[in-house]
């Protein structure tokens, strides 16, 4: 029997030990009002791409290639300087991660022609705590050590103008003032940042009228017109309304199973090696119904102390479900946790996605 609703919303629940999100500007917080702390979080768009990248590794598939612009403008001085262009994604929904992801591609030279975008059928949120009092923030003290094989290592010494001081000199200073200089570092602040700890909730709301199908709409196009003629030679058909370019059933059928897995089972693989966390999956649902989704993952208040505490639940309830993993038990009590939580996830989210007239 086919899907009614067109939408598939998900939810996951993790577990998350010290561990940063984003390296490149350490880890990412936003202000929450009721406990005026910062929180920490994950982007949508980092969750977007742990989820691409593991659905690329599952399809043995490479990403789709991207073209880096760059300019070499006449100066008014008679010489060139360079300059950063455009990024452009290749617009093929023959590429995976381009058909789940969508792309844009525009350009301020008309002579590039019109943008061309096509807009994710994948709607996905932050991952940020289930509840602020079920997270946190922590800094941990970093060293860069060698002592314990001093044979191995040396120290070096300089005067004010770059010459190096001899061994014994140094050692006679260091006895002068009495003092040690041991083969250790402490790493400053700015180079440990902060640490995220606690249960993390992320959402994902599946659009499926839009999920295997490009539109054809030539006045906001998502793909060019050679685009069009090459993906029906490769066997895309137009819909029953044809205002869409449908995806192949066999090329369906293969990507389905993994799109399941790659929601379910992703990872954020730009986290620091030495603050890796597994980031356990505790439990995933599966609705048609976006507010029974949220009450079925949930945290609720309780009054076990003068402070604001919360618990997190994890409720059955008509229209959603709901799968919970063994790891949930450390957190979460009286709860009925199976081992094969997350394969029953996947079966059954691939279910849905074969449920639905693609090409109505």
């Amino acid at each position: 029997m086919a899907l009614i609703n067109s939408y598939i919303y998900l939810r996951g629940l993790r577990q998350v030990d010290h561990t940063v999100f984003c390296v490149a500007d350490g880890q990412k917080t936003y202000y929450d009002p009721m406990t005026g702390r910062p929180m920490p979080y994950s982007s949508g768009q980092q969750v977007k791409h742990s989820i691409l990248d593991e659905l690329s590794t599952l399809l043995d598939e490479p990403r789709a290639p991207v073209t880096f612009n760059w300019k070499l403008p006449m100066g008014k001085n008679g010489k060139r300087s360079l300059e950063e262009g455009e990024a452009w994604s290749a617009c093929d929904p023959t590429y995976a991660d381009q058909l789940i992801g969508g792309w844009m591609k525009a350009s301020k030279d008309a002579s590039e022609g019109a943008a061309i975008k096509r807009r994710s059928p994948l709607s996905i949120s932050a991952m940020r705590p289930l509840h602020p009092t079920l997270s946190g923030l922590s800094k941990e003290l970093g060293t860069f050590d060698r002592s314990n094989h001093p044979e191995q290592h040396r120290i070096r010494v300089t005067d004010e103008n770059g010459k190096e001081i001899s061994h014994e000199e140094f050692v006679n200073f260091l006895g002068s003032i009495n003092r040690t200089a041991p083969l250790r570092k402490f790493l400053p602040d700015d180079q440990m940042g902060a640490r995220a700890s606690g249960l993390f909730i992320y959402d994902v709301a599946i659009d499926l009228k839009t999920l295997f199908s490009v539109s054809l709409n030539t006045f906001d196009p998502e793909v060019s017109s050679a685009t069009i003629a090459k993906l029906r030679d490769e066997g895309w058909t137009t819909n029953k309304a044809e205002t869409r370019l449908v995806c192949p059933q066999e090329r369906r059928e293969a990507i389905m199973p993994a799109l399941a897995q790659s929601l379910i089972n992703w990872r954020i693989t730009t986290n620091q090696s030495r603050t890796y966390s597994p980031q356990n999956t505790l439990a995933f649902a599966i609705s048609q119904n976006a507010n029974r989704l949220g009450a079925a993952i949930r945290a609720d208040l309780t009054e076990a102390s003068e402070y604001k505490r919360a618990e997190p639940i994890i409720d059955s309830l008509d229209g959603v479900s709901t799968y919970t993993t063994l790891v949930a038990k450390a957190y979460i009590r009286d709860i009925v946790a199976t081992a094969d939580a997350l394969d029953r996830a996947e079966i059954e989210l691939t279910s849905q996605l074969r449920n639905y007239n693609y090409d109505a």
